[in-house]
């Protein structure tokens, strides 16, 4: 705990994360070479300004204001469900929610609306995009949370959406891995640790976080239902492993672990370029913007790991005091350091 609050790890975490979704926004959907082309040598990319952040950062802060109204009515538990459904119907009525969303996660937020929906039928279980994972950071920030709570507002939060156990079992990775680092894992650690974690966990439902959920797939147990996303996540951190080992940091690291459109490769991805770069913040944030994939979610897990294990001061105050958001996101992680 020491290690945590010292280092303000909270804070790191969420500025890290904007300043990842703000580089890499404007290289979203270009290849690698019209990146270069556009933005110069990737290790000299800089930030934009205004430093505009897009839904990534903006649901990341959604699912923050949902548990912290949860947690000020008293324990959490699947009551989360509700505060962050509220949250999530904000952000998709908001004239802000211009930065090209999803299209998981707005149909999704439409039948949220709906009162007469439990949320399971709201949630797009054949999805397992990056939507999911891309915003789960605060649940790994929260102190005083045990690991059953923890895995469940995870997989919670990505489940009032994205649906698909994949989904769920990265989203449960991604929060781990967050709180690992903020705890003090040395990053040479992280891969064996989470590979340890999903083995554990690889046939437990959490039903009284995600009630009857499972039923609408055509798996025939709850089980068998997680047991199918935990195997895929297994699978990717192998190709992460591999990676981390052999990958060259001057290569497009989606070429590695994937383009990080879904929820597995977009945990993968963003680990990587960390990984790649554990005590070069900067550096390992230019990485994952400079990439053929969903750049702005790679760049901001990138950094939502990175500054959980480095914490506050490893982003330089002249870009942290550009960030959108910038006064909500400090707030925020100063609740949670403290």
């Amino acid at each position: 705990m020491t290690t945590i609050l010292t280092k303000r790890a909270a804070t790191g975490t969420l500025v890290g994360l904007a300043l990842g979704d703000a580089l890499g926004f404007p290289t979203e959907f270009n290849d690698v070479r019209s990146i270069l082309a556009k933005c110069g040598p990737w290790r000299e990319m800089e930030l934009i300004t205004p430093a505009v952040v897009s839904d990534d950062t903006q649901m990341t802060l959604a699912v923050g204001r949902g548990l912290r109204a949860a947690m000020d009515r008293g324990v959490l538990g699947p009551e989360l469900a509700e505060s962050v459904r509220r949250e999530f119907i904000a952000w998709n009525r908001s004239p802000e929610n211009n930065r090209a969303p999803g299209n998981t996660c707005l149909r999704a937020c439409d039948l949220l609306e709906r009162p007469e929906l439990p949320w399971q039928d709201a949630s797009q279980i054949g999805s397992k995009g990056c939507g999911a994972n891309m915003r789960v950071a605060p649940v790994g920030l929260v102190p005083g949370l045990s690991d059953e709570q923890r895995a469940g507002a995870a997989q919670l939060q990505a489940a009032l959406t994205h649906g698909h156990p994949t989904a769920l079992a990265a989203s449960d990775l991604t929060a781990r891995a967050v709180r690992l680092l903020a705890q003090g894992a040395e990053p040479g650690e992280l891969v064996g640790l989470l590979r340890s974690y999903a083995l554990v966990n690889r046939g437990q439902y959490h039903e009284r976080w995600l009630g009857d959920l499972w039923t609408r797939s055509q798996d025939p147990t709850s089980g068998q239902f997680m047991a199918r996303g935990w195997d895929e996540c297994l699978a990717v951190l192998d190709r992460l492993d591999d990676a981390v080992r052999t990958a060259s940091p001057e290569d497009d690291p989606c070429l590695a672990t994937g383009a990080g459109w879904i929820a597995e490769e977009a945990l993968a991805t963003g680990l990587l370029c960390f990984l790649q770069f554990p005590e070069e913040p900067l550096t390992a944030l230019r990485r994952a913007a400079c990439s053929s994939g969903d750049s702005d979610s790679i760049a901001c897990l990138t950094g939502a790991f990175a500054g959980a294990h480095l914490g506050a001061d490893a982003w330089p105050v002249e870009w942290a005091d550009r960030i959108e958001y910038g006064s909500e996101l400090v707030t925020l992680g100063a609740l949670w350091d403290a």
